[in-house]
């Protein structure tokens, strides 16, 4: 007499039970890799009676017995490709959980252009092993795990993450069953990564920038943090909910020299409401070196003028402030210095009627200047103002671009050139 139904799943479920282990960095993972993860009883098949035909168990009316289901092919596939489908997720915070995981991949993957099974999300499965703060993402296809491998530094939480792939991933195998590298069109700078540059927000020169005001875009923050140099990785910190900024973003630099002078003169600084927290994410505060201070004063120069830009609804003008269009050794020689004077009034009064350029120079007696490295403008009018925005900010001049602002007339007319 066959065994009952329920005693021959019981006991394949018990010897379903796998473990394997995971090299990460020289540190050996453990993946209890069971049918409740699965949706399945992997690596068995259901039991032979001997005489029968599987999933025909002959009852006196004839009808089929339906408890000993032989796994289907679909289901089949979905097992010898698992493999391939997967990517080891490390790093986790210990806020995660398998619905914030899978939520967090499949809206990744969409914005990516990521997803290539057709609509839907692209997770189907995780496993999640909370004391070791990883977890595993089951993909529906091989390709969108290969895809997915693109994600490597993302932040999650507040965490980069770490996404690599499986200790049995088995490459041969996985070559006949799909694209095994990403898809070099994925739209990465969707979700704050750079092409290429795959745990580009990892590492000692990985920067905090923290008590950014809520009402800031990506787009402003990016051109206050490039005030230092092109960014190898950013991101900024999105409620899942509601798509807001949470007030904090990451980035690094591709140059990382700047990192030090970046943090020293964004650190402190007021924006609107809020004062701005920067410093290397997993240190403390950093001092520039000695040689760097020059480049520093420069930088700090800049986010001034980045600042004036960032307050939200700025009123126009009729007072314009350029930047990196003057050289400040140049502003040393008295013929240098009228030359420059007088080709501004020259260029710059093609846009409107132009009553007053200033250029501060240099103290002789080395104290700082206020406005130093600055050019301001003084139309007669607002709207000359706007024109000469519109034609210079952005400008190529000497290889750097132009920054042009609106200044407050009440500062300029004070002689307040610190702004």
């Amino acid at each position: 007499m066959a065994p009952p139904a329920s005693a021959i799943l019981a006991g394949a479920a018990a010897a379903a039970v796998a473990v394997e282990e995971y090299e990460d960095d020289s540190c050996s993972v453990q993946e209890c890799n069971s049918s409740a993860f699965a949706g399945q009883i992997p690596g068995t098949t259901p039991p032979a009676i001997p005489g029968m035909f599987p999933n025909m168990f002959p009852l006196p009316t004839g009808q089929q017995f339906g408890a000993l289901p032989i796994m289907p092919v679909q289901a089949m596939t979905q097992q010898a490709t698992r493999h391939a489908r997967r990517v080891y997720v490390g790093g986790l915070p210990p806020s995660a959980n398998e619905q914030s995981v899978a939520t967090f991949f499949s809206h990744v993957m969409s914005a990516i252009g990521g997803n290539t099974a057709g609509p839907g999300d692209a997770v189907v499965n995780v496993y999640i092993n909370h004391e070791k703060k990883f977890a595993f993402v089951e993909m529906r296809s091989v390709e969108e795990a290969s895809n997915a491998m693109a994600l490597d530094g993302i932040i999650f939480e507040g965490a980069p993450v770490k996404v690599r792939r499986p200790s049995d991933y088995n490459p041969s195998l996985a070559a006949t069953l799909g694209p095994s590298q990403p898809n070099p069109n994925l739209n990465l700078g969707a979700v704050g990564l750079t092409p290429g540059s795959a745990g580009g927000l990892e590492g000692p020169d990985r920067i905090f920038v923290g008590g950014l005001p809520y009402y800031f875009t990506e787009v402003q923050i990016r051109e206050l943090l490039e005030s230092f140099g092109p960014l190898r990785g950013f991101d900024l910190v999105k409620d899942r909910e509601t798509g807001n900024s949470k007030g904090y973003a990451f980035c690094v630099y591709q140059d990382l020299a700047v990192t030090d002078i970046a943090c020293a003169a964004l650190n402190g600084i007021k924006m609107g409401d809020k004062t701005l927290t920067v410093r290397r994410a997993n240190q403390g505060t950093t001092q520039p070196k000695p040689e760097q201070e020059n480049v520093l004063l420069h930088a700090q120069q800049q986010i001034a003028l980045q600042r004036l830009m960032l307050q939200p609804a700025a009123l126009a003008t009729k007072v314009l402030c350029l930047t990196q269009v003057v050289n400040v050794d140049e502003l040393k020689d008295d013929e240098d210095y009228e030359d420059i004077i007088e080709d501004m009034r020259t260029e710059c009064g093609k846009f409107g009627t132009l009553v007053n350029v200033v250029i501060p120079r240099p103290n002789p007696n080395g104290e700082p200047t206020p406005g130093l490295g600055k050019v301001f403008l003084e139309y007669v009018d607002v709207d000359g103002a706007t024109k000469a925005r519109q034609g210079l900010n952005g400008r190529k001049f000497g290889g750097n671009q132009v920054v042009a602002v609106f200044y407050p007339e009440n500062k300029f007319a004070e002689a307040d050139y610190d702004g």
